[in-house]
């Protein structure tokens, strides 16, 4: 079970490379300008964190089928909280406000992607109204059809990818095509 909280046990045995790189990965794509300028996801803190916990999400769903995928996904989720961590103290918010933040951070993890892993059993259709209401503010439902079939196309990626591959991180998020987001 992924849990917030306990991103201060660090795993010896986690490959530590493997997670900064995976991890690195997910945060260059929730960066993808194209996200806030064509898919309307908010250029804000709370957008930018929402469009972080869905790639995070897809990676966590297709790290369930390989072997010792377990550990690997409570070692990226630790360093997802570790991040948060960092990011909140670097923004000045003081220590005694950090573990409240972590929690609300906790539970918009753990809510959104029981949201989506419920739309995703459904059809894309329902996981883009998931994605509209907590990514794109209950607005902007075009926005989310397309951020919906994107998310398709990543998890496609990933299953597309063996399992050696993905824990190398030799694999790459597809891109969010501009001639995608006006059709």
């Amino acid at each position: 079970m992924l849990w917030p909280f306990n991103h201060f046990r660090k795993s010896p045995k986690s490959p530590r490379g493997t997670i900064q790189a995976i991890y690195g990965m997910i945060v260059a794509h929730a960066r993808e300008p194209l996200f806030y300028k064509h898919l309307d996801v908010p250029d804000t803190v709370d957008g930018r964190l929402d469009l972080l916990i869905l790639q995070l999400w897809l990676v966590l769903r297709r790290l369930r089928t390989v072997p010792g995928g377990a550990k690997l996904s409570q070692a990226l989720f630790d360093h997802f909280c570790s991040d948060m961590d960092a990011n909140l103290r670097e923004m000045g918010v003081g220590d005694l406000a950090v573990p409240k933040r972590m929690q609300k951070f906790g539970e918009a993890f753990y809510g959104r992607t029981a949201a989506y892993d419920l739309a995703w059993s459904e059809s894309e259709t329902r996981l883009a109204q998931a994605l509209q209401k907590n990514i794109l503010n209950g607005t902007h439902p075009e926005s989310a059809r397309l951020l919906a079939a994107h998310a398709a196309r990543v998890a496609a990626t990933l299953e597309a990818c063996d399992d050696a591959t993905l824990l190398r991180a030799a694999w790459r998020f597809p891109v969010p095509l501009e001639q995608d987001l006006t059709t």
